[in-house]
Formats: structure tokens, sequence, C-alpha cells
């Protein structure tokens, strides 16, 4: 069906500086120094390390962009020059894993800044009720109307690019720059511990891929989905650099790692005091539900990406998308409640502290660089073939782009977590595969 398409291009970089921005940066720091021992060059090094993956690969699968505008996003394009089984496997592990994992984790954010901001003792049980009434807030905005999901993207989006230059441009300013090239707090572990700081960075950065969800319903997508994929992430790391800088020299790295998530609380107190901190927080509570937005318009088309291929069961209704429509209200309800389940089970996670230092969001992470560099040889094998045009776009580009997923796979596998992840990940691809097989 021939739909009016919805989206313009500053809705697709506003949906990946969205996604990517709002909550892992926030959040993440203090375990980035934990990891490095306090060592912010060495927290500067691995988020550029992180970026060579994300920048190169949105080169690479924005190659795969422009050849095809099919519903599906990365799906679309593991289906078409992958193979059904491997397009089969990428999408189950992104329902059933990799979208409601990470939904889950970044509404449970929403409550911790919301119990922030309003003085709320930060129970459990608190910051997954205020989660679950983001998430749902979130749902039935996307659920309704897809313009105004994609206008409050923009909102979000404008509203954290915003915070993250205040607060980079304040600690520059008022923080203490001999910081940077202090020495290490501690030195305990092995000389590549460090490198597992790749996991919490690849959170931060993770969301680069979920613009392709709605490439179908970009305006002129051929041509403006591969800018916003180049745009975004260089973006993405030039902000996340000068915040994590700035940030850590205002408050200074054990201060950090001490305060954990509350941090930023504290920056924007010593900035602002009190109640300059109450309105950072707000910004900050928006950024978040930017990231949940997004996450959310792109996952209740999933479902419905993989049914109009016969790759889920009840394949007619999951991929039936009414006349005049944008979300297809079938597959949006299965991934209403995916997620709602997932928030349990994070909650259970939080609540018994059953992973430390991390949390369910990680699970995805390693899996999804091995299977990105499944596209990244697609794109090679297309230049082979004499589809894709230039040496450098069809062999130099994919290639850096395998080389940055392999480091951030390295630096997952620096958690012993990780093994549990993979095992958790592979699973689910397993029993894809067997139900592709029968039907």
């Amino acid at each position: 069906m021939d739909k009016e398409r919805e989206y313009g291009l500053f809705t697709a970089i506003a949906m990946i500086v969205g996604i990517v921005i709002g909550s892992g940066i926030f959040f993440k720091s203090d375990n980035i120094l934990v990891y490095t021992n306090g060592s912010i060059v060495k927290g500067v090094a691995v988020f550029v390390i992180a970026a060579i993956g994300i920048i190169f690969g949105s080169l690479a699968i924005a190659v795969l962009a422009t050849k095809t505008t099919k519903p599906g996003g990365v799906i679309t394009y593991a289906d078409e020059y992958a193979g059904t089984k491997v397009a089969g496997a990428f999408g189950w592990f992104q329902v059933l894993i990799y979208y409601p994992a990470l939904l889950s984790v970044v509404s449970w954010i929403v409550g911790v800044y919301m119990c922030m901001l309003m003085g709320w003792e930060a129970t459990p049980e608190r910051m997954a009720i205020i989660g679950t009434i983001a998430f749902l807030g979130c749902f039935l905005i996307n659920y309704f109307s897809a313009l105004l999901g994609g206008f409050f993207q923009n909102f979000t989006t404008i509203s954290k690019v915003i915070l993250i230059g205040v607060l980079a441009i304040a600690g520059f300013k008022y923080g203490d720059p001999s910081i940077i090239y202090a020495k290490e707090l501690s030195a305990t572990g092995s000389s590549l511990a460090w490198l597992g700081a790749l996991a919490p960075i690849a959170f931060s950065y993770d969301g680069w891929v979920v613009s392709t969800s709605i490439s179908h319903e970009i305006k002129n997508s051929k041509r403006n989905l591969p800018i916003a994929l180049i745009v975004g992430p260089i973006f993405v790391l030039i902000a996340y650099v000068l915040y994590f800088i700035g940030i850590s020299i205002l408050v200074g790295p054990q201060r950090i790692m001490e305060l954990g998530d509350a941090h930023v609380n504290e920056a924007v107190t010593m900035l602002f005091g009190t109640a300059g901190a109450k309105i950072f927080l707000i910004f900050i509570i928006f950024s978040v539900l930017g990231t949940l937005n997004g996450f959310t318009l792109g996952f209740l088309r999933m479902p419905y990406s993989l049914a109009i291929r016969k790759m889920f069961p009840m394949a007619d209704k999951v991929g039936y998308l009414e006349e005049g429509h944008h979300v297809p209200k079938f597959s949006a309800k299965i991934a209403f409640v995916i997620t709602m389940v997932f928030i349990v089970i994070n909650y259970v996670v939080q609540k018994y502290d059953l992973i430390p230092n991390s949390d369910i969001s990680e699970i995805p992470i390693v899996a999804s660089y091995i299977l990105y560099i499944i596209l990244y040889f697609c794109v090679i094998k297309l230049y082979k073939r004499g589809e894709v045009d230039g040496f450098i776009k069809g062999i130099i580009i994919p290639s850096v782009a395998i080389l940055g997923s392999l480091i951030i796979i390295i630096g997952g596998l620096q958690n012993p977590m990780t093994f549990i992840y993979l095992g958790i990940c592979a699973i689910v691809i397993v029993i894809a595969m067997l139900y592709l097989k029968k039907s």
C-alpha cells in the first residue's frame, strides 16, 4: 500500500540523536569511570573507540538504506542481502530482547530522575510505577498519531541538546581542567579491564539503527535516511565527549563514582542552586522521555515487519495495516505486552541487585554488534557484485565498521556477565530458526 510519508530529514536525524542522547550519557558516566578507575582520558578514549563502530557502521548501513524503501529497516536489509533465516533471527532478537530490554531500562531511568525532582525516596516500586506510566504515555502517543510522535521526538531532542551543551560549557568554565590528566584512582584489575567501559558506552550510543524501522515513512528516504545515519552519530560523538569531560572536571571522578546516577543532580545544584537543579531535572526527564519515545516509535512496527514476511506467528493479523493508518495496531499491542514483561524483569533485577554495576540493557549490546557485522559483510558482497560504487564505500567503510564492532565485542567480553547475556540471546535466535524452519 502506498502510504503518505510522515517524517522529514530533521525528524530522522532527531530520532537518532534523540534516542542515542537522553539516558545513557546521564546514568552511565559513573559506570564508565568505575571501569577506567576514574581516568577521564581513558573514558574519552573508549568513547572515541566505540564511535568508530557506530559512525562507520552508520555509513555502511546507509549504503543498504539507499537501495530499498521497503518497511523493516535492518530486517529488510538482512532479508534481501543475507537471507531469510538471518533476517528472521535478527527480527526475533530485536522483538524479544533488544527493544524491550532497552525500553524497560530507559523507562526505569525516568522514574529515577522523577524521584530526584520530587524529592521522593527512590524505591524500586516507585521507580517501576513511574517508568510504566511514562512508557504507557509514549505508547499511546505513537499508537494514535505518527505525527504527534514525530513532533514529540523533535521537541525532546532540541531540549536535550540544550541541556548537554549547558552542562558541558559549565563544566569547562567552572571545573578544574587539571583533573583530566590526574592519575587513576586505583590500579586494580587487568591492563585491559578499562575496555569493559565499552559495554556501558555502547548502551549510551545505542539506538542509532532504530531510525531504519521507519525508513518506509521517511520522505525521500533513499536520500534522507543515509544523511541522518551519517550526521546523527557524528553529532552524538562530539556532544558525548564534551559532556563527559565537562561533568567529570566539574564534579570530579571520585565524587561521580560515589554518587552514581545522582551525580547529574549534584552538578546542576552546584551550578544553579536547588531551584535551578529542579529546572534542569525537568529537562533531563524530557531528554530521557525522548529516548523512550524513539524506541517506542520504532518497536511498535517490528512485529509487523516480521509478519509481512511470514516470519512471525499469526502473520496475517500482525501484518495487517488499516487503510490510512501508519501504525499497525496488533503489532503495537504485541510490542506493548512484551515491554511490560521486561519492565517487571528489570524491576526484579534492580530490586535484588542481580547485575552489579550494570542492568538488563546490556544484554543485547554485544549480540547486536555480532549481527551488524553480517550486514557489513553484505555491503562488501554487493561491491564485489558491482552493485556498490567506489572502493571506499564498498570495502573501506564496511571493513572499518567490522573492526569497530569487533572492538566493542571484545570490550564487552571483559565483563564476565556478557557470556550469560550471549547465551540468552542465542536461545532466542535458535527459537527463531526453529520457528522459521517449521513454518
